[in-house]
Formats: C-alpha cells, structure tokens, sequence
C-alpha cells in the first residue's frame, strides 16, 4: 500500500505546480522492518555507518523525547550523546548488539563518510526527480521526512562544493532553501519516527540500481532550479 505525499496534492491544489509538472511518484508506506533489522541492512548490505540516537518514551500519555526535554526539536530522532561520531559503526555484528540494547533508538546515520545529503523542501524534491527523469539520471537514495523536507543521498565530500555550484549556476546560496550536509552532521534513517509527525520514508528507495551515488555536480542544476520554482 503507497501513500501520496501531502505537499504535492496542497501544492497544486493552490495553483503553485502545474499538474503536468508534478512526477507521478509516491512514497511507500515502510512496514515490518524494526528499527533493529532496518540498522542492520544499512551497515550489511549498504556499508554506512549507523549509530543509535534517542527514542520515544509514553510520559503521562504523550509521546516524549528521551533525552527529557518537553520542547526537544526532533523528538526521538536526535543524537543522545555528545561522542556520536566515535559511536557510529559499519559492523552489522555491532549494530545489532546496539539495538539489542535499546530497540526503540532512532537510526542515524553520519554524513560526510560514504555519502553526503542535499536537503531540500518536499515540493522542490519531488519537482527535482521529475527533472532528474527528463535529464537522464539517476538519483541515488532519497528519504522523505516528516517536517516535509527530502533528502538526496550523493557521494561524500560533495556538501563543500555546493555554494561554488550554486554562484556557477548563477544563484545565490543564501537565496535557495538547499541544505548541504556533509562532515559533522547526520540524517534520520527510515524508519525513525520523529514525535508525533510521522516516520522518517524512503522517497527511493536504496537498490542494487543506485548502489553507486551520484556526484553533487550532477544533481545540484535539477535541485536548484526546482528550489527556484518553489521560492
């Protein structure tokens, strides 16, 4: 069973994309896989690194963050300790003995290793892979996340040179609502649940088929330009 985005059906209700241009994709509903099992397959079958952050707990009959804090940001889906990086691992062997230990731990996943992340608003993504399909190429994963936001997974060291690509293409970074995320950061993995918004989707999925990421270069043109559209 599949779930249509939100934002795309409210976008061009409001006139804001033509209906000939919003891609006919959809964003799987991730279910069965726990959070153990899902850790697992990302550092056995796709060699990142994965490190568990803090969960969910039922206080009072609402969903709180575990680090404690009412007003946390990323309820359940931030880093529980200040040495995150030193924890994070690619042994499947040693994430498994993680999530043995906390079940409920979100997965995050450090960039700046095996890959770097473009972030990008929902409507600009999606707006972005339909240009992708036009131009031939093939994204490489692409995770939606409950504060409507998607983002594309490329290959590491990409996230330094997106402001020189940007001024290149002729936009101003400051100007577009595209995030890169390279070294000293991380992203939530499916299927973490942030609060009470939702979980964490794969909009692609990982596969054989995108096993191999694609430069920053390649993608940032279709990503800028959908960012423009969606100012």
């Amino acid at each position: 069973m599949e779930k249509t985005i939100p934002g795309i059906r409210a976008a061009q209700t409001a006139g804001q994309i033509p209906h000939q241009q919003v891609p006919h994709r959809q964003v799987p509903h991730q279910r069965g896989a726990s959070l153990l099992e899902a850790a697992v397959r990302y550092a056995e079958e796709r060699h990142w690194d994965v490190f568990p952050g803090t969960w969910l707990e039922a206080v009072d009959g609402v969903q709180r963050c575990s680090c404690g804090d009412a007003a946390c940001a990323a309820p359940g889906a931030h880093a529980a300790h200040a040495d995150w990086a030193a924890q994070a691992t690619g042994s499947a062997t040693v994430a498994r003995r993680m999530w043995q230990k906390q079940p409920a731990a979100s997965i995050l996943l450090p960039t700046g290793r095996t890959f770097d992340v473009l972030s990008v608003p929902e409507t600009a993504g999606f707006l972005a892979l339909a240009r992708m399909e036009r131009m031939g190429l093939t994204p490489g994963p692409v995770t939606s996340t409950p504060d409507r936001r998607m983002q594309f997974f490329v290959l590491p060291q990409g996230a330094a040179k997106v402001p020189g690509l940007l001024r290149g293409l002729g936009w101003s970074p400051a100007s577009l609502d595209l995030v890169a995320l390279g070294e000293g950061a991380y992203v939530a993995a499916p299927p973490t649940r942030v609060g009470t918004r939702g979980a964490v989707q794969w909009a692609c999925r990982p596969t054989p088929a995108n096993r191999w990421l694609p430069d920053v270069e390649e993608l940032i043109p279709p990503l800028a330009y959908a960012c423009g559209r969606d100012r």
